[in-house]
């Protein structure tokens, strides 16, 4: 593939189905598949402080530039050189988990937020961001078997999360998209293929 390749981020809160959808859409688009935190040397230990019950109590603009400077490596040492390369690449979170999660679960102003993330992906956007969206009492019972820091908080943190994550795609249409998590694996994989499809065109390796 010839040029710049393309950035998808898939979104969602936490037992969305996300990590799943990312992983089939990688497949069926042959993209390189990558995610955060924890994609580098450096954002794996980031990776550990950030979501393991024991660090504790963590201040949320503390939690803020962890998860930005596991971006930033993430970008330098993965993403950028896969665009630059003309690899299409899904990472599964990205920017909008910021602004979600530290933004409107959190609290802290949007617009700091903001800054700190064009920041740290020196000004680099997602092409498309695919919003995987799931009501948080049904997301809540698909959680992992041992819950990480986040995935402990409380359900009006979730719901929180979830309607940030909703007003971020309304106000980025053209660069978000949302689909339905709440159908079959299958289903939900389709409408996610047929989304990013029609917003960015079939990729270069994308099975038949």
């Amino acid at each position: 593939m010839s040029g710049r390749g393309r950035l998808i981020a898939v979104e969602g809160i936490d037992g969305s189905g996300k990590t799943t959808q990312a992983k089939r859409l990688a497949v069926a688009l042959g993209a390189e598949l990558t995610h955060e935190p924890g994609s580098t040397m450096l954002g794996r230990s980031l990776r550990q402080l950030l979501l393991d019950p024991s660090t504790g109590l963590v201040d949320p603009m503390a939690e803020a530039l962890l998860m930005c400077a596991d971006r930033a490596q993430h970008v330098e040492e993965v993403v950028r050189p896969s665009l630059s390369a003309g690899r299409w690449v899904v990472s599964d979170r990205y920017s909008g988990s910021t602004l979600a999660y530290q933004g409107y679960g959190r609290g802290i102003p949007l617009d700091d937020l903001a800054r700190l993330v064009d920041l740290a992906t020196g000004g680099l956007r997602a092409d498309l961001s695919v919003l995987i969206d799931l009501d948080p009492s049904v997301a809540g019972g698909r959680a992992s078997a041992v819950p990480d820091r986040l995935e402990r908080l409380d359900a009006d943190f979730h719901r929180r999360v979830r309607q940030g994550y909703l007003e971020l795609a309304e106000a980025g249409a053209g660069r978000w998209t949302v689909v339905d998590g709440s159908g079959t694996v299958d289903q939900v994989a389709e409408a996610v293929r047929q989304a990013v499809e029609l917003v960015l065109g079939p990729a270069a390796g994308e099975s038949p």
